[in-house]
Order: C-alpha cells, then structure tokens, then sequence
C-alpha cells in the first residue's frame, strides 16, 4: 500500500514539474501561492488525472514513432521489391518476422498499412485520453479557484475591498478561473507536443542526419519568430486586460446608477464614456491579432521550403541507391509535414498563454496579501452585552486623508440606553458606527465592551449580535422573505412574520398578491423608501440584537414614513441598546444621552432639555430645523 502511495506521488511529481518547467520556460505567467497551492492540493487529491495525462502523452509520442516505422518499411516495400521490410525482432518474436518475410508482398504490404492505421488509431485514442485528463484536471482547479477568490474577496478587510470599483472586481474573479484553465490546459499540450517533437526530430536523424539539418533549421525559424513575438503579444495582453478591465467596471458601475441615469439625462454621456472605452479595446485587440496571426502563415511558408530543399538534396544523396530515394523521402516529407504541425500547435499554445498573462497578472496583483488588510479572525466569543461600550480616546485617520476624522472620542453607552449621535455632515457620526460595527479598527484608543478591547473579540460573534440598519438600504433581488431572514437564513416563517410585524412592514407585505415570496426586483425599486427601510429594519430585529444601530435610517423619509419606523423602533428599544445616528433632531429628543460632533470630536453631550439649555451647538441646529420646518409647513 505504501510502495503505491509512493509510486502515485512520483507520477504526480513528475508530470507537475514538467508542466511547471514547460510552462516557465516558455514564458508562461504561473498562479500565485494561493492557487499554486490549490492546484499542488488538486493534483495530490486527483492524481490519476495527471499520471493519465502523462501516461497519454508517451503513448501518444511512441504510437507515432512506431507509425512512421512501419510507413517506412511499407514505402521500401514498393520501392525495393522482394526486400526483407521488417526489422529483427528480439527472442520468441524473431520467428514472427521471418514468417512475415515469407509472405507475398501484396500480403505485407496491407499488414504494414493496417498496422499503421491502428497505430493511428491507438495514437487518435490516446491523444482523446489525453485531452480528457488535462480538461478533466483544469476543470477541477476552475471549481476550486472560484470559491478562493471569492472568500479573499470577502476575507479582505472592508475598507480594503473598498479601494476597489465593483466592476473591476467582478471582472478579475470572473476571468481568473478562466485564465488558470488555460494555463493547465495549455501546458498539457505543451508537453505531449514537445514528446512528439522530440520523436519526429529522432525519426529524422535515424533516416539521414544531414538531411535533419533542414528540418532543425526549420525548427529554429520558428522558435526565433516566437521569441521575437512573446514578449509582444505578452504586453499587448496586459494593455488589452487593463482595457478591459475598465469596461467592465464602467458597465457595472452603470447599471448600479441606472436609476441616476435615466433621472438625469445622463445615458447619453455614459454611452459616449464607453464608447470612447470600446474604442481603445477595438485598437488593443487590433494590436494583438496583429502579433497572434504572424505565425501561421510562417508556418504554412517553412515547411514547402524545407520540402523544397530536402527534395533537391535527397536527390543528390539518395542519388545512387534510387531504391532508398523513394522510402526515405516520402518518410522524411511525411515526418517533417507532422513536425511543422507539432510546431504550430506549440506555438499557438504559447501564444494562447501569453494572451491571458494579462488576466493572470491582474490576479496575482489581487490575492497578492502583501499591500492588503484582511478581516480579523478569532478571538472570544461574544455572548452578549451585560455592562456596556466605552470608548477611550478613540481616533480614527483613514489612509488617503490628511486630517483625522475622529479624535480623542470618549463615549459611554451603557447597556439597555438609547444614544443618539447628531451634528452636521462630515463630523465623524459614520465613521463611528462603522468603528463600533467592526468594518474599521481605530488608529489610536480602543473599544471595550464590557471591559473587553473589542480588538479581541471574535468579530463574527460580536457581528451576529448587531442589528444595523442604514439610509442606504442594501436588498437582493429576491423575494421579501429572503430579504428578512438574510442573516439567518435558517429563520422559520413564523420568525420572519414576527419580525416584520415588530417593523410595522407586515401590513403592506399581507397587501402584496405573493406575500412573503414576492419579488421586489433590483435593489427592492418595486418597493416605496418607507417600504424599503421597514424590511431593513425587519432583518436586524430578527436578529434579536444585543444592539440596535440606527445611521440615519430615517432622514430620506417623509413624516409618515418616519413615524411608523420610529414607533416600532420604541417598542423594540425597550430594556435594549440602541444607538442612533440622525439628521432630524425631533427623532432623538428622547434618547437617554445626545452626542454632538463637530470636526471628529465630542464638543457637547447630554439628554435634550440640557442642550437646548446650553445654547450652543445642539440649540442651534434645533432652532435652525424648526425654522425649515415653520417654513415648510411641516415637522422635520
């Protein structure tokens, strides 16, 4: 059992590391470690994929050897009648062989041509085979990739992920499994190629080395013309992926705005910014297929020369033994026509790598850890909020900014209160919530709950206790009760109606002709903002959470709208956490502690009645908002 084990991990090595070396040395943009890995993992768990692939390629090359062989001594028999045609056989074959010779010469001439055709045969089968195992194992890394990208994609951190443009992401994931099963395609080709080459080159020297030299000329042409045109067709492919790339994320980035377009005039222009973008893919691609389609006409134009120069030397070799002219002519030709095919193919193999080189470039920049931020893992387990939050001197400076946009916060929510954050746009309230969520880690201070650094807790666990819902309300394009239970999809439906009951949603939710299997389509717009936010709001109470995170769930809203919200956020805010961040004051006046931030600091704090008896910053936006609202008519 052992001794096969080994034997498995021999064949396996060896038939990696040729691919490998293939694929290096000729120019081949390798995986980077991840999936370096999954595909050193894939081989080890899908072995015979690869020793069948290897064990084809050298039936493959020794079935052609042998054909041309027999092609040879079938040709030598019309040539040179009554010959013996047949090499000596070894041991107990040798009395075959005589026996062969003594058979008339019609008779052995079609046992040559049907041992060729079978020979043809078991080489079409093997090259099959071949083929089978080396999809059959790209295949399987394809499978295996995919779901690597997508986990790093998630695993980065979320201000990482954020550097990013949606469409470039989608671009890079979707093209990355294809450019791996190139790669392992290709280099498969590459070596049962380079093993018939290497056949052919020997049948050519056992027939007559000088007349070999034609053909090795032959070879070097075109692997000058490929050296020449690699690096060309490599860095046309990566200005042809960074196109490409951009025309992706423009399309996504489109369709994510579609309702921003078609409100403001703006199809026009979005068709002429990718236009102007299809009109540099037409000129890359134009670029590359002048490079790609230089070498099949080379190839077509090289062998009739060499056919020509071989003609006229055989002549002059063969001269005097006319008898070998026709045998070792017609194999020569017939050998040299299949080494100009093996040559093309390489060549197309390595052009096809280099092609998608851009694609596997911009992967290996993606998965590469070194410039990234991954999302923490581990930690204690949270199980609940029994004291409450403190921050201590918490700031908070994002990268591409100068200045901080938190500085010096100290905050105390105890568990069970309501705290509101309020204060103009730009004074650090988000930044907050998303420090408290775990989206971000602060540059300075630290976060304990219940007297823990929330750097220690194990993020998950903390996540799945938080309820949170925002003025950007993110929903699939599924039904309603998909959209609830989306963080517990285990949720039993009499879960999801209390939920929805308890966020005022499930009256209109009853109304609709589908209920809870209805549809809402992109982004939920077959469904009101009022409605949209009721079913944001009932994904976190399902949740049952610990607490309650509110980031100006209610300023796009009108009155009504906000006062449904509001009074099912009260009756679930009873004897829990909650933390608002609002816009309009008249929505916080009963929070238990108002926080106001201005410049990323804290400058007043304390429940409403007291501010407003300070006169400063929180008295003047009440009075300014109840001014608007005088104004208009209505309360804001």
């Amino acid at each position: 059992m052992a001794d096969r084990k080994a034997h498995r991990r021999r064949l396996v090595s060896i038939a990696g590391r040729l691919i490998h070396r293939l694929l290096i040395r000729f120019g081949a943009r390798l995986p980077g470690a991840v999936l370096a890995g999954l595909i050193r993992q894939t081989a080890r768990q899908d072995w015979p994929l690869l020793a069948g692939n290897l064990l084809c390629s050298l039936v493959l090359a020794l079935s052609e050897g042998l054909t041309f062989a027999v092609i040879y001594q079938a040709a030598r028999l019309l040539s040179v009648a009554g010959s013996p045609v047949l090499f000596a056989l070894p041991g107990p074959l040798a009395p075959l062989g005589l026996q062969f010779s003594a058979w008339p010469t019609g008779t052995q001439f079609g046992l040559l041509l049907g041992c060729a055709v079978g020979l043809q045969a078991l080489m079409s089968l093997a090259r099959y085979g071949n083929g089978v195992a080396g999809g059959w194992f790209a295949a399987r890394c394809q499978r295996r990739v995919t779901p690597v990208i997508h986990g790093h994609l998630l695993g980065l951190s979320y201000a990482c992920a954020s550097r990013y443009r949606v469409g470039d992401l989608v671009n890079r994931t979707t093209l990355a499994p294809l450019a791996v099963q190139i790669q392992l395609e290709e280099g498969a080709q590459l070596l049962s190629n380079l093993l018939l080459v290497g056949i052919y080159l020997a049948v050519l020297l056992l027939l007559t080395p000088a007349l070999s030299l034609v053909a090795i000329a032959m070879a070097l042409a075109i692997a000058l013309v490929q050296r020449q045109l690699r690096p060309r067709i490599r860095r046309a492919s990566l200005q042809l992926a960074e196109v490409r790339r951009q025309m992706a994320a423009a399309i996504t980035e489109d369709i994510q705005i579609l309702r921003l377009l078609h409100s403001s005039a703006g199809i026009a222009a979005a068709r002429e910014r990718l236009e102007r973008r299809a009109v540099q893919q037409e000129g890359r691609m134009r670029q590359l297929s002048l490079l790609v389609q230089v070498l099949e006409p080379v190839n077509d134009l090289l062998p009739v020369l060499a056919a020509a120069a071989i003609g006229l030397l055989s002549w002059h070799v063969f001269g005097q033994h006319r008898g070998l002219l026709v045998p070792n002519l017609v194999t020569f030709v017939l050998v040299l026509q299949r080494l100009n095919l093996r040559l093309s193919r390489i060549g197309l193999s390595l052009n096809r790598v280099a092609e998608f080189s851009g694609s596997m470039q911009q992967v290996e920049d993606l998965l590469d850890p070194a410039d990234k931020q991954f999302r923490r893992r581990g930690g204690m387990n949270f199980s609940g909020l029994k004291q409450g939050i403190r921050l201590e001197a918490v700031a908070l400076t994002y990268p591409e900014r100068e200045h901080p946009a938190l500085e010096g916060v100290d905050l105390e929510i105890p568990a069970g209160s309501t705290v509101a954050l309020v204060g103009e746009s730009g004074g650090g309230k988000s930044s907050l919530v998303d420090l408290l969520v775990g989206l971000i880690s602060p540059s300075q201070g630290r976060i304990l709950v219940d007297g823990m650094d929330l750097e220690r807790i194990d993020l998950d666990s903390w996540q799945q206790k938080l309820g949170v819902v925002s003025q950007d309300v993110l929903l699939l394009n599924g039904s309603i009760r998909e959209n609830i239970a989306f963080s517990m999809p285990e949720a039993r439906d009499g879960a999801i109606r209390a939920a929805a009951a308890a966020a005022d949603a499930a009256a209109f939710i009853e109304a609709l002709p589908e209920g809870y299997g209805t549809l809402i389509g992109e982004r939920g717009f077959r469904l009101s903002g009022g409605q949209r936010q009721r079913l944001s709001l009932a994904r976190a109470l399902l949740k049952n959470p610990e607490l309650l995170i509110l980031d100006e769930a209610t300023s796009a809203l009108d009155s009504p709208s906000e006062e449904r919200i509001l009074q099912a956020v009260e009756r679930f805010a009873k004897g829990r956490t909650v933390l608002t961040v609002a816009h309009r004051l008249s929505s916080v006046q009963h929070a238990d502690q108002i926080l106001v931030l201005a410049g990323g600091r804290i400058v007043e704090r304390g429940r409403h009645g007291e501010l407003l008896g300070l006169g400063g910053c929180y008295a003047g936006l009440w009075e300014g908002q109840r001014r608007r609202s005088h104004r208009s008519g209505s309360l804001e």
